[in-house]
């Protein structure tokens, strides 16, 4: 798989017909419609997504403000960025880390309220969109929501780079154990469930989720990232069945009870950063 144009981490569980833990990954091999839909004709939400992908690629994260400089970048957007955009400018920056033009990005933002569908996910695991638009999209997983509120971190690294190795599970797992040392810091313990990728944490209704995952690697440099809830409308994820977990919740860190906001959880990540990943 890793010899092919790119791959899509699903972060699901491995495949039945194996003794060893390999998980499945998805090819696409049309370089030109990476942004349709597994299935089906085009939706009005993926035309959406084209056409900021032609509108993102000129702005190239346009309406964000830069962070000082690092090995990796690091970048906070000011405001909501539409999905389409967003979508569009990490493409073209991958393509640019790909080939030595650019630096690592972490994009931190948030979005307007909107689903996406994950590569793996299943029809009727959305339950009524409500109205809000529903984006097919080449991250792994199935459904979830995004919204004001929630912390999205986009991650563009080349895995290939000095001191990484070329394994996405190490990559997700990684992923993973940063959100888990982030909450940490702002005095929540996350952990991880078999077979559920992201980070949970305890409630008094038992395990929830407070952060979603969803990667998809090209040529070993990684765009989309996870997705981290402090104080969205945990009432959206009532419209789908999110990631796919039917018998476990989702909740935030304002649901937790915690006053950390935004500004604590990015200065959280930002050091936590470099003892996963480096720079």
């Amino acid at each position: 798989w890793c010899g092919r144009e790119d791959s899509n981490f699903h972060g699901v569980a491995p495949t039945a017909t194996s003794t060893l833990r390999v998980y499945h990954f998805r090819h696409d091999r049309a370089r030109r419609r990476r942004l349709a839909p597994p299935d089906g004709p085009a939706t009005e939400a993926h035309n959406g997504a084209a056409r900021g992908r032609a509108q993102g690629a000129r702005a190239d994260f346009s309406g964000v403000i830069c962070a000082p400089m690092s090995a990796v970048e690091w970048r906070r957007a000011g405001r909501p960025v539409e999905y389409g955009a967003a979508v569009a400018a990490m493409e073209a920056r991958v393509a640019a880390i790909r080939d030595g033009r650019a630096r690592e990005l972490v994009w931190l933002l948030e979005h307007p309220p909107l689903y996406t569908r994950g590569t793996s996910a299943r029809p009727e695991e959305l339950l009524d969109a409500g109205g809000l638009p529903v984006f097919p999209t080449g991250r792994g997983g199935r459904f979830t929501y995004h919204g004001p509120g929630q912390r999205i971190a986009y991650v563009m690294l080349d895995l290939r780079a000095p001191g990484r190795r070329a394994d996405a599970r190490r990559f997700v797992r990684g992923l993973e154990g940063w959100i888990i040392d982030a909450l940490g810091d702002l005095g929540v313990r996350g952990f991880r469930r078999e077979g559920a990728p992201g980070v949970w944490t305890a409630t008094a209704g038992g395990a929830a989720k407070i952060a979603a995952l969803g990667v998809r690697l090209r040529r070993w440099v990684s765009y989309h990232g996870v997705s981290v809830n402090v104080a969205p409308d945990l009432a959206r994820y009532a419209g789908i069945v999110p990631c796919g977990v039917r018998d476990a919740g989702v909740t935030s860190l304002a649901a937790l009870g915690r006053a950390a906001g935004m500004a604590e959880l990015d200065a959280a990540l930002r050091a936590r950063f470099a003892g996963r990943f480096g720079g």
